[in-house]
């Protein structure tokens, strides 16, 4: 498919108001239960061996965006692992299947990356049976928009969100760091709420503009070690994240206030992750954070 019969079809997947049936689901969500299920490229990716050989951790690599990540890794040439929660067993095969179908390796990594200890353990997991690690993906996130405001706000919440989008991240990186050379990518990921915050996603928007911040300084740290740092922020997209932690009606609406009057498709995110991962195409960005947003604006 050409690039832009993938944007006809993302387009077509939303009703007139640029949204989708109101549904909603138990956390973490499944992607077999949305309507429509999500486009992750399994039909539209072609790759070109722009990652050929290279070695890929991806967290959250079971369903939406990382799903979308590790087709396309997989079909520019890399192996990939895959970190993602034991509820999340059957969309982490799914994809596990799709990496191998492209004649890559993928290995299964389950387990709950708020605790410091599982990540450890992930990324160990990952560099022995992947033989090395060149790209760490820290895609991992959650969200909950289904509070009113600070005053409603548990502690629990606020724990899972900072655990699971801050500390698991820097947990991760910390621990990839030894197995990481020249030429190696990190890549964060961000979001547009980093800049245009909802009040229901007060702490979630937070650690957002914490991975910015994160991003820059730690390029800064590790750039005279060949090593470079970028996040992509994407916008709405339509994941399992979104049903799993919203209520029903939202997904009407939801991306219909973009720009471009849609939210996106994660295999429209995908491009983004390859891009800032190859060691040819962007050899020389770091400290980046690019937006794939429907035309919202990141900065």
């Amino acid at each position: 498919m050409t690039e832009s019969t993938v944007g006809q079809r993302a387009e077509s997947m939303t009703n007139d108001q640029g949204g989708f049936p109101a549904q909603e689901q138990e956390p973490p969500g499944s992607t077999s239960a949305m309507d429509p299920v999500p486009d992750h490229g399994e039909e539209t990716y072609k790759g070109s061996g722009k990652l050929e050989g290279l070695r890929a951790l991806v967290t959250g690599g079971d369903s939406g965006i990382g799903r979308a990540v590790a087709i396309a890794f997989a079909r520019e040439g890399a192996d990939v692992a895959l970190s993602y929660l034991p509820d999340e067993q059957e969309d982490a095969e799914s994809t596990a299947e799709l990496v191998r179908a492209a004649g890559r390796t993928a290995v299964l990594c389950p387990g709950d990356l708020t605790a410091e200890a599982t990540c450890e353990q992930v990324v160990e997991k990952s560099v022995q049976e992947l033989g090395g690690l060149d790209v760490l993906v820290n895609n991992a996130g959650a969200q909950w928009a289904r509070d009113e405001g600070l005053e409603q706000m548990s502690s629990e919440r606020m724990d899972r969100i900072f655990k699971t989008n801050l500390y698991a991240l820097m947990w991760m990186t910390r621990a990839a760091l030894p197995h990481l050379g020249k030429g190696a990518s990190i890549i964060n990921v961000s979001s547009i709420q980093a800049w245009e915050p909802s009040t229901t996603l007060l702490d979630y928007a937070a650690t957002k503009a914490a991975i910015n911040n994160f991003t820059v300084n730690l390029a800064a740290e590790v750039g005279p070690r060949g090593i470079r740092v970028n996040a992509v922020a994407p916008g709405p997209i339509w994941t399992p994240l979104q049903p799993a932690t919203k209520p029903a009606e939202a997904m009407e609406e939801f991306g219909a206030d973009t720009p471009l009057g849609r939210a996106g498709q994660p295999s429209e995110v995908a491009p983004a992750f390859v891009f800032l991962a190859s060691p040819r195409d962007a050899s020389y960005v770091s400290g980046t954070v690019l937006g794939v947003t429907g035309g919202k604006p990141v900065f």
